[in-house]
């Protein structure tokens, strides 16, 4: 019988290829797919002018601050994370926490931004209201969220990506090894004739 902290890192690394997207419809995509059109998004989007925003909570908030660094130092785009403590009491105190993400995205978003809204349990309030605000200005959405099958962010993004796993700590993991796929594969990793493995730099 295997011991526990092998059965616990196959669980693990096999939740990235486990994870299931769909699109607005409902309909689903292959992994792939969804990298290859969510990479030619979040570079028009930077070519447009427009912004790449990123919101969390706990420790998507984290994921949401270190992609949006991540986009902006190594993918040389314009990207932004509504996460600064003291907007989040200012904005908490007199607004609600419920509106901390959807205040910003109203006032700073523009229509042809991307929002990408993470939540382990895809019911947040915060996050939900957060990506209704980010409709209402015509931006983009991608989502990320696991726990159950028919949380509430699953339904509301352009793409939404769902990790099935019920655990805090193999959902947040393998949104962050997603969030990296996405970020290596806008520079264009694996492009270069005949090497698989060598990132490609693009231009900005």
């Amino acid at each position: 019988m295997k011991n526990r902290t092998e059965s616990y890192f196959e669980v693990l690394t096999s939740l990235p290829l486990r994870s299931q997207v769909t699109d607005a419809s409902g309909r689903h995509l292959e992994l792939n797919g969804f990298f290859e059109q969510a990479c030619v998004l979040a570079r028009q989007t930077h070519d447009s002018g427009n912004t790449l925003m990123f919101i969390g909570n706990g420790g998507s908030a984290a994921i949401a601050s270190h992609m949006a660094n991540d986009f902006c130092k190594n993918g040389k785009m314009r990207a932004v994370c509504f996460n600064d403590g003291a907007a989040l009491t200012c904005l908490g105190n007199d607004y609600g926490y419920d509106e901390v993400f959807a205040y910003p995205i109203g006032l700073h978003g523009n229509a042809g931004d991307l929002l990408v809204a993470i939540s382990s349990s895809g019911n947040s309030q915060n996050i939900l209201n957060g990506v209704n605000a980010a409709r209402e200005r015509g931006i983009h959405v991608i989502t990320l969220s696991g726990f159950q099958p028919d949380n509430k962010l699953r339904k509301l993004g352009d793409y939404n990506v769902y990790v099935p796993s019920g655990e805090y700590g193999f959902v947040e993991v393998t949104h962050q090894a997603l969030c990296h796929a996405f970020i290596d594969l806008v520079m264009g990793w694996g492009q270069a004739a005949g090497d698989d493995n060598k990132p490609v730099r693009l231009s900005a």
